[in-house]
């Protein structure tokens, strides 16, 4: 803050009266929550995707995630509604799986919901990290987890011991920031063999959304680095210093299970947004966010209108463009995405074509992209 000129009021001595009442006013400002003092080092820095398949997550990652009550709240709840709403006979076994169990949350809000609904059930912890899997195994012991077996395997490849068995329920915790850029399409119409006719998925759809924003700091920490990759890269950021310059719109939709599965499956995607600045602007990318239909009616958001409050195991995802654009109120802003598949990657494409026309950002995947 910039305090200049000649003070108003007769009896000021100098500025200190003014430095005085802003003081008063940082004063008043509330305490940050436990939530925003564990994401407040993050404000808008760039974080790289994970790569959830190609690589395993590390005990801290998981440990991360697992401190956000809200989300394994939404799962517990989503869990003991799809019981009680599917499986009325509370005496029949639900035959439940846990694909991608990591180190055991889902598992446990599983357990919980069961225990709650008061329904007898079975499940099945899969899990392709070796470490996690020790983790696993573990709290099955320590924890009691009499119904619980662990499967060391990729969720797509398992086979032997469970795999001839279908499930009631398949439950999974693989979103991204942009709800399909962690390959949950991929992941879970891999295993949707492995669901009973008429089975339920947890989630059961999600959607993306986009919304031009504006960030000269953002735009400038891309630039620093003074590669083309940079700029064709998405970022995961806790978006802070930002304006968005129009609502965010609906992006991309994958359901569960998926009702084209098996013979037609296309999880490549493509649309056209076009948007209305809702004032003057610089234009430095996209800014994506995603919400997810659990089950019913529980979801779980990170759309800035209807952000699941407290939660935090997901920031924003930034799309960057090479060259900046102004915008004056009430200008189009049209923009291209596309979802690409290919036999080892999936990778988007991103583009404008008002009010200037952009170039096709990495295209082919050619520097970011997800590995299958």
């Amino acid at each position: 803050m910039i305090i200049a000129g000649e003070p108003c009021h007769p009896n000021a001595e100098g500025h200190l009266t003014y430095y005085q009442y802003v003081q008063h006013l940082y004063g008043k400002v509330p305490a940050l929550s436990e939530t925003e003092k564990f994401s407040s080092p993050y404000n808008d820095f760039l974080q790289a995707p994970l790569q959830p398949l190609q690589d395993n997550l590390e005990s801290q990652t998981y440990e991360t995630f697992e401190m956000d009550p809200v989300k394994y709240n939404a799962y517990e709840n989503a869990v003991a509604k799809a019981l009680e709403q599917r499986h009325p006979d509370k005496n029949k076994e639900v035959l439940l799986m846990v694909v991608g169990a990591g180190r055991g949350p889902l598992v446990h809000a599983s357990r919980k919901a069961a225990q709650r609904t008061g329904h007898a059930l079975r499940i099945y912890a899969v899990e392709k990290n070796p470490n996690a899997v020790v983790t696993l195994r573990n709290r099955v012991i320590t924890d009691g987890w009499d119904n619980v077996t662990v499967i060391s395997s990729d969720m797509r490849a398992w086979q032997g011991a469970g795999a001839t068995e279908r499930a009631d329920i398949i439950v999974s915790e693989l979103l991204g920031s942009f709800g399909d850029n962690e390959l949950s399409p991929e992941c879970l119409d891999g295993v949707q063999w492995l669901l009973k006719d008429g089975g339920i998925s947890i989630p059961a759809k999600y959607t993306s959304y986009l919304a031009p924003m504006s960030s000269a700091k953002l735009w400038n920490d891309v630039k620093a680095h003074d590669t083309l990759k940079m700029f064709e890269t998405a970022f995961v950021v806790k978006l802070c210093n930002v304006f968005l310059a129009a609502d965010p719109k609906a992006t991309f939709v994958f359901s569960h299970p998926n009702p084209d599965h098996p013979d037609r499956i296309d999880n490549r995607r493509e649309t056209t947004l076009t948007f209305t600045a809702t004032a003057d602007a610089t234009i430095h990318g996209f800014a994506g966010y995603f919400d997810s239909q659990l089950f019913d009616d529980v979801y779980i958001s990170i759309h800035p209108k209807t952000h699941s409050p407290a939660m935090f195991s997901w920031f924003p995802i930034y799309f960057p463009l090479r060259q900046p654009f102004r915008v004056m109120a009430g200008d189009k802003i049209t923009a291209h995405m596309w979802r690409c598949v290919g036999s080892n990657k999936v990778w988007y494409e991103w583009a404008v074509s008002e009010p200037i026309v952009s170039p096709i950002h990495n295209p082919n995947g050619r520097s970011y992209y997800i590995g299958l």
